[in-house]
């Protein structure tokens, strides 16, 4: 239990971790929705679907709450001074106990919509199974001006396997849009015991979606065979996916692989050793990807995979910390910060993609969480956001959301998002791996796991959305 605990409170295995906490947590189904605003306790049931008081689809929040700090909030960092008004909804297909329900993936705000994915993290052969034996992952699409949802895609409907056959209860890596107008994914196992031949594993697939016909296809299964893909990035304009993996057994012993994959002409094009864990750079200027080999997040030199030259990543001379990047920004700048650790806080840094230079710019944390896995910049090149304690445990800073000053080399938090969501709807807002700003800077959107129990685990899904004073982003 005491090693349970230390790993939900900074995991560096969120796969392991979360199957750990499935054979600890039981989950209690009930008849009917949520009807009253209530604040979790340690022996609530979690309801599914989970559901807003007086059966609202969306609720919209604006209070001087989200400018209360806690007291984990450490000198230096400043506090906005108007609050912002916040959206707050549940996914929909949440409608039994998930292993838990979860998102793992980034996110991708484009084309005045949202769009993001969550799974059940289940898989054949998993516990707690019951009748949802079988692993799925949702895409869906948010339209901000009409606050509804829509599904893009089902991955276990997609795949439409023969009873028996694994599949993913996750979606690890990013969605990214194509110069095709389709946005493409890649699956992850939702139990580290799943992937074997009893349950005639061959690999983890790519994926694609159309937000226009909201139809979902494969465009390939096991680029490298027999590893999951938790880890990737498309380059839209050559319509190369990139992924890094994970060994689907233990005793595969080629460790995590680096892969590129020609979705246009549906080939693989590189495939080798000491891939990235968790996230790339990737550089839409030139097209080149840099990560560091088998790390997530600590503080390595990079390596370079050039397309215009297919031949094993090399390394070069630039140190940084990545378990989560930006994009490119309009300045050439890509945005970076290291995982952090008991020992050492996680930082922010500024790779150049021109001239491959690095610039620390500081400490992430405006608490005691460090560990996070998005973080975006928004259209100007000057704000990034993200929230600490990815991996739960954000409440303890309030659920704190970041925005980071590049030019000032300074953290201001522009809205504590907890406890004002669980006093007034039960739910504490407890981390994210999936985060997008809009395009025109305004609107932030976080998916989130929520605790509904007062547990140790978050047991479902749900999405904010972050209306930015102008003010706060001038």
């Amino acid at each position: 239990m005491r090693d349970y605990r230390r790993c939900l409170a900074r995991s560096k295995n969120v796969a392991c971790c979360l199957c750990l906490a499935s054979g600890l947590l039981t989950f209690v189904f009930a008849p009917q929705a949520l009807a009253q605003p209530r604040k979790a306790t340690k022996t609530a049931a979690a309801v599914f679907p989970p559901a807003l008081p007086g059966g609202k689809l969306v609720v919209t929040e604006q209070s001087d709450d989200f400018l209360k700090p806690p007291d984990s909030l450490a000198a230096n960092v400043a506090i906005a001074k108007t609050a912002p008004t916040v959206d707050f909804l549940y996914y929909p297909g949440q409608d039994y106990a998930g292993n838990p329900w979860s998102n793992w993936g980034d996110s991708l705000a484009v084309n005045g919509k949202y769009y993001a994915s969550i799974g059940n993290h289940l898989a054949l052969g998993g516990k707690n199974t019951g009748e949802h034996g079988s692993g799925t992952a949702f895409v869906y699409e948010y339209d901000p001006a009409q606050k509804t949802f829509r599904q893009l895609a089902d991955v276990a409907k997609t795949l439409a396997l023969p009873a028996g056959h694994y599949t993913p209860g996750k979606i690890h890596g990013r969605l990214d849009l194509g110069s095709d107008g389709w946005i493409y994914f890649s699956t992850h196992r939702g139990s580290t015991t799943v992937t074997s031949d009893a349950n005639h594993y061959l690999g983890d697939w790519i994926m694609r979606c159309d937000p226009k016909s909201a139809s979902s296809e494969v465009v390939a299964q096991a680029p490298v065979p027999k590893h999951c893909i938790p880890c990737s990035v498309l380059d839209p304009q050559r319509m190369i996916f990139y992924g890094g993996t994970a060994p689907g057994s233990a005793s595969d012993d080629a460790g995590i692989q680096f892969f590129a994959y020609d979705v246009k002409n549906r080939r693989r094009l590189y495939a080798g050793a000491d891939g990235p864990a968790r996230y790339m750079i990737f550089a839409s200027s030139t097209g080149c990807i840099y990560y560091t080999p088998g790390k997530e997040g600590a503080i390595v030199p990079l390596v370079k995979f050039d397309p215009s030259h297919i031949a094993a990543p090399v390394k070069i001379d630039a140190t940084l910390g990545l378990r989560a990047a930006t994009q490119e920004t309009p300045q050439g700048r890509v945005y970076t910060v290291s995982s952090g650790s008991k020992t050492s806080a996680a930082e922010i840094f500024e790779f150049n993609t021109k001239t491959e230079r690095v610039e620390n710019l500081g400490p992430a944390a405006v608490g005691v969480n460090n560990y996070i896995t998005s973080i975006d910049a928004d259209p100007t090149g000057r704000f990034l956001y993200y929230v600490p304690g990815a991996h739960g445990g954000s409440e303890k800073d309030g659920s704190a959301v970041v925005q980071f000053d590049v030019h000032k080399k300074s953290r201001k938090v522009i809205a504590f998002l907890h406890p004002h969501f669980k006093d007034k709807f039960g739910a504490t807002l407890s981390g994210t791996f999936s985060s997008a700003i809009d395009p025109q800077g305004d609107k932030l959107y976080i998916t989130w796991n929520i605790n509904r129990t007062g547990g140790k685990v978050w047991d479902c899904c749900g999405l904010t959305v972050i209306h930015i004073p102008t003010s706060e982003r001038q």
